[in-house]
């Protein structure tokens, strides 16, 4: 699998990365120790996860594989904080003590003294930027992670946090949501991200699932979308405006001989400007299918209808 830089850093992660959202909750050890040697054995290295992913669940499983499925060097780890959790539910907080006390959970569950890559997940209107960018600061200078970045965070608050912190630590990357269902990011976040040199990380380049096709004509009974706890994550892309999307992807693959997920895969890696797709399989099996599709080159006019299909709507001031 192809290494690629991280925006103008010296750390290089795959080119797919291992996402680990359903871990503990809808994946179980064995599945994830599965996933992951099937992963390593590929030539992935990138393997994403997050403080509030099954409340710490997720990364208690990942520090239970490491050094027993594969050495701790072998992978990039990546966490997030920034989602507390409260007897009342989640909530944001990156305020400087909590961001720091939630690195030293994840390294703790992680049972790892560092983590490669730490984002903040998600941005927090109570909290000034400065005091959050205080607590990345502090977190590279304290060895605790080597790089950091910003995850769903807009465009402007991108070039912000990459300005305040260059000649500093730096800002490595942001993650965000990208697919041919989601394409918000290409109004401002992208241009921020190329202009300033900053990796762009792709979490859930299959649309949450749509994109494969598997929810056409039914929901299935083993799906996210049939989960409890990930039905309400589904739901926004099964609606009539991803319809025609799906649609145009399932008869993309029909053509070429391939799986929608392939083509799916396929148009984002035409993206330059992304460095990785991180994919969340809930089965070995599901991930195997991502794995093998790293060798679909779309043709152009496949490209081109895509595009045309998927184009989100851009006005004043992108475009006037």
């Amino acid at each position: 699998m192809e290494q690629r830089g991280l925006g103008r850093t010296g750390l290089r992660v795959s080119q797919l990365g291992l996402g680990t959202l359903t871990w503990s909750r809808d994946t179980d050890e064995h599945e994830a120790a599965e996933q992951l040697r099937d992963f390593v054995d590929a030539g992935g290295t990138l393997l994403d996860t997050a403080a509030s992913y099954a409340d710490g669940a997720a990364e208690e499983l990942i520090g239970s594989l490491l050094g027993d499925v594969v050495a701790r060097d072998e992978v990039v780890l990546c966490t997030k904080a920034g989602v507390r959790r409260t007897p009342s539910g989640g909530v944001v907080d990156a305020s400087r003590g909590a961001l720091l006390d939630s690195l030293d959970g994840s390294l703790a569950r992680l049972r790892t003294d560092h983590v490669d890559l730490w984002l903040v997940q998600t941005p927090d209107p109570r909290t000034p930027l400065d005091e959050t960018l205080s607590a990345l600061r502090l977190a590279v200078t304290s060895g605790r992670t080597r790089y950091v970045g910003l995850s769903n965070h807009a465009g402007w608050q991108t070039a912000r946090a990459a300005t305040l912190l260059a000649g500093d630590v730096g800002l490595a990357a942001v993650e965000v949501e990208y697919s041919l269902l989601q394409r918000g990011i290409e109004r401002e976040v992208l241009p921020a991200a190329a202009d300033l040199g900053v990796g762009v990380l792709a979490w859930s380049p299959l649309g949450r699932g749509v994109l494969t096709g598997k929810y056409r004509r039914t929901i299935p009974a083993d799906s996210r979308a049939a989960s409890p706890h990930l039905a309400g994550f589904v739901e926004p892309y099964l609606g009539a405006g991803s319809l025609a999307v799906v649609e145009a992807v399932a008869t993309a693959a029909e053509g070429l001989g391939c799986a929608p997920l392939d083509v799916a895969l396929a148009w984002l890696r035409v993206r330059g400007q992304i460095t990785s797709a991180i994919v969340g399989a809930r089965t070995p099996a599901q991930l195997r299918g991502s794995l093998s599709a790293h060798g679909l080159e779309l043709p152009a006019e496949i490209v081109h209808a895509l595009d045309e299909v998927s184009a989100p709507e851009v006005g004043y001031p992108e475009r006037r």
